[in-house]
């Protein structure tokens, strides 16, 4: 998979230009392998920031910030995925993210939703980016696929967010065969084999111990490309919204061969690799 070129749409007053100008300046630095992930979550209710970053003006602030401080990425989600979170309609979650994907859309947004109306959205927006919190269940979903230039398959062993947290998968090998599965099923409906990252889906239907494991995910599949989603989460412990134990679990998954990282705090870990 190429670089990805950047085609801001963005607005001048809020300086958005020149936070992506800044973000391809820290790209052309020593750093070429790790690529950080900042979240954006656009909703009332996630579970670390819910509510921060629903109006409009105060995420395209945030994303200005998180480019800044050296993402090289932002997902831009409207679907809180924590334990008890209520399901919205595709209509809602495009209500909560386009006015923000109108005002910063380029090849470094990632759109994380399971809807493909939404997706197609995103994709007619100019949208390159997609990451699918279930795992391109849905047909629709796999048949969009190879027209984006990047895709991103969670591990998701259900079909709702109540579902899935219901579930208490304890093997890693589990994992590994059903992210390996999808690979194949989304390589059947025409996606380049380069184009696609697996993440292991801490955080969904796991165990603790098996959470700490798939941290080390990569070794297991040293052939893939990994991203791996641990920011702030529980099994992080009591003091998860600090910053030492999510560098923790960055140093596990980046010596493990990590290629992703899909985090909160940007600088931190930009500053850490």
């Amino acid at each position: 998979m190429g670089t990805l070129s950047g085609r801001s749409k963005t607005k001048s007053s809020v300086g958005i230009e020149d936070a992506f100008s800044l973000s391809r300046v820290y790209n052309e630095g020593v750093n070429k392998i790790i690529k950080l992930f900042g979240i954006l979550n656009v909703t009332p209710d996630s579970f670390s920031d819910g509510g921060e970053f629903i109006n409009p003006v105060k995420a395209i602030e945030q994303v200005k910030k998180l480019f800044e401080d050296g993402a090289d990425f932002i997902d831009v989600g409207g679907q809180s995925t924590r334990p008890g979170a209520n399901e919205i309609t595709p209509e809602e979650e495009w209500g909560r993210v386009e006015p923000v994907l109108q005002e910063i859309i380029s090849d470094q947004i990632s759109l994380d939703t399971k809807h493909p109306d939404t997706a197609q959205k995103f994709l007619d927006l100019g949208g390159r980016v997609l990451n699918d919190v279930s795992g391109f269940q849905n047909q629709r979903m796999r048949e969009m696929a190879p027209q984006f230039a990047m895709i991103i398959i969670n591990h998701f062993p259900g079909e709702t967010v109540e579902e899935v947290h219901e579930q208490k998968i304890c093997s890693i090998n589990q994992v590994k065969d059903e992210l390996l599965a999808r690979k194949e099923e989304l390589i059947k409906s025409g996606v380049d084999s380069d184009n696609i990252v697996l993440d292991p889906g801490i955080g969904f239907g796991k165990t603790m111990e098996l959470n700490r494991e798939l941290l080390r995910f990569a070794e297991l599949v040293p052939q893939e490309k990994i991203m791996i989603g641990y920011s702030r989460k529980r099994f992080l412990g009591e003091h998860r919204l600090e910053i030492e134990p999510n560098l923790d679990a960055a140093k596990v998954a980046i010596n493990a061969g990590t290629k992703f990282l899909r985090i909160h705090d940007v600088r931190e870990h930009k500053n850490l690799i």
